[in-house]
């Protein structure tokens, strides 16, 4: 077991805490590959605070990597504890994280989170799911993410939809129940993401735009 005190910044570090910080986007992707590369288990905390904040896509991903570089038992806690975070996009960057690990030590922090308000959270939560899901749980999973299905726009539910196809055979009756909603949303939203598990490569946008106008108008009109 590794036992590090990871609130630590100073020492050989602390330039390179500096660094995560700097205007330069191109400074911070840099000082990102430079902690991943040292892999010092003392960086975890400005790791996961930086993700928290950082603006620039790139830079996230490295902190990303540069986090997966660490010993699990130093870092799947701290991300945890970040579930917890008032900041959307610390819960939203820990589950990114968490998924890349794959510690399934993660899962009851995860699922904690499927149904919350903010949709990039949700989002993260679903794909972290279906990386962290225990054997023998992928049903119950699947009944728990369809109860989102109609939620928010296109992107939102496409995550859905690909996180749900990716559970394999055991979401179909979830998406035949989900299918009889009252919910034209519900009903739109089921159908496509069943056309997407029968035909990965079909065009999600299309087929839920059909399915919603069937939904709304009936199937007779």
């Amino acid at each position: 077991m590794v036992v590090v005190n990871t609130t630590n910044h100073g020492g050989p570090n602390a330039h390179l805490v500096d660094v995560l910080a700097a205007a330069d986007p191109s400074s911070r992707l840099r000082a990102a590959l430079s902690a991943g590369t040292r892999a010092d288990p003392h960086l975890t905390d400005a790791l996961v605070d930086r993700c928290a904040v950082e603006p620039d896509f790139f830079v996230r991903d490295m902190l990303t990597w540069a986090l997966c570089r660490l010993p699990a038992e130093v870092t799947v806690p701290r991300l945890v504890r970040e579930l917890g975070s008032d900041t959307a996009q610390a819960r939203s960057q820990s589950l990114h994280s968490l998924s890349k690990i794959g510690d399934r030590q993660a899962w009851p922090g995860v699922s904690a989170l499927f149904h919350d308000e903010h949709d990039d959270v949700a989002r993260s939560a679903w794909r972290a799911a279906v990386a962290l899901v225990p054997p023998g749980e992928e049903a119950a999973l699947a009944s728990d993410l369809a109860t989102q299905l109609g939620r928010g726009d296109r992107h939102v539910q496409l995550s859905l939809s690909r996180a749900l196809v990716e559970l394999g055979d055991v979401v179909l009756p979830v998406l035949d129940a989900a299918g009889t909603s009252l919910d034209p949303r519900v009903r739109a939203h089921a159908e496509a993401t069943t056309q997407l598990y029968h035909d990965p490569d079909s065009g999600f946008t299309v087929s839920l735009e059909m399915a919603t106008r069937v939904a709304v108008a009936g199937p007779d009109t």
